[in-house]
């Protein structure tokens, strides 16, 4: 008997409504999360993954609304779930981590009054218990002089250090989910590198599932048991690490891995995806990718669907039995 899906969310639609038109940010994504699994969700920008990951937890604000779909969450619908209801989820069970750790953290109030205000919106403890799970939950993160930080403001840190603590506020809970949202984009090459480790070894260790967006397959490689290519608000190609690195089979995934620098293309010209996204407002009538596509044809004019290749791999694609594979990367 197969495993209950920890989120399940199915056909979710999300749009803004403005002056111009209806903009499809999410346009019919489905996908799964099991219990303990990291799965990775890449695109260019204005692919929909920031959107895809606020509709989970209806942070939506108007002109934006999902028409649209199904979340659920260990069984239960949380879409449309009333407000007071949702927020005794977000935040305890289902945490998010921001891109920028200023939406995070109060510029206007020390660390540990933010860590212990954020325990005490769902758990009943003294303030001595909240401090030392605030002071814990700092050491996990490699946090230098942690019983200093605690007494500091946001602005006294560095740009790695306030993310650390934005990771650390999210795990206060010991959420069963946590959504990451390109936390570590911000960040140069060695801190992003810690980061990572730190967050893969945190959920390992604490059986939390995390989904990881970003718009670098590279750094999914390292991390995710599972990878989402997301194009213009739909899922393009969904698969195992393995599936997506070693046998892309959309166009646009082969294009994300032939843009990453490698040994092999050491003083090469990289091999940038032609052209621009389209925009949201005025999408192709048939395959979102073809004006970029170097494969396009007749066939491209209308809506491909996703279909299976093997288990677990599936592609959004006509063509791609007839595309030439690409090598895997050794930045993967």
């Amino acid at each position: 008997m197969s495993q209950q899906a920890l989120l399940a969310v199915s056909d979710l639609h999300t749009s803004f409504f403005t002056q111009d038109g209806e903009v499809k940010a999410v346009d019919g994504v489905s996908f799964s999360v099991q219990p303990g699994e990291i799965l990775g969700i890449v695109g260019e920008s204005g692919s929909g993954k920031s959107i895809t990951a606020y509709s989970l937890l209806g942070l939506i604000d108007k002109p934006g609304k999902i028409t649209a779909g199904s979340i659920k969450f260990k069984g239960q619908q949380l879409r449309d779930m009333p407000a007071n209801h949702l927020r005794q989820i977000r935040g305890k069970s289902i945490a998010m981590v921001f891109q920028d750790p200023a939406l995070t953290l109060n510029p206007t109030l020390r660390l540990d009054t933010q860590m212990v205000e954020t325990l005490f919106a769902h758990q009943s403890m003294s303030k001595i218990e909240a401090l030392n799970r605030s002071l814990e939950a700092l050491k996990k993160l490699h946090i230098p002089a942690p019983e200093m930080r605690l007494k500091q403001y946001p602005h006294q840190l560095s740009g790695g250090m306030r993310q650390r603590v934005a990771i650390a506020i999210a795990m206060l809970h010991e959420p069963e989910l946590i959504i990451a949202d390109e936390p570590t984009t911000a960040l140069d090459v060695t801190t992003q590198s810690q980061v990572l480790a730190q967050m893969q070894q945190l959920c390992r260790a604490s059986g939390s599932a995390l989904i990881w967006i970003t718009h670098d397959l590279s750094l999914l490689a390292e991390i995710a048991d599972r990878i989402c290519v997301m194009y213009a608000g739909k899922i393009v190609e969904e698969g195992s690490v393995d599936d997506i690195i070693d046998t892309p089979h959309h166009p646009y995934t082969k294009g994300l891995l032939a843009s990453l620098p490698s040994p092999e293309t050491r003083q090469k010209p990289l091999q940038p995806i032609s052209g621009v996204t389209p925009s949201l407002l005025n999408l192709p009538t048939g395959c979102a990718f073809g004006p970029r596509c170097d494969f396009y044809e007749a066939l491209c004019d209308s809506p491909p669907a996703m279909r299976s290749l093997s288990k677990g791999h599936k592609t959004r694609c006509h063509k791609e039995a007839e595309m030439p594979e690409i090598e895997r990367r050794a930045t993967a």
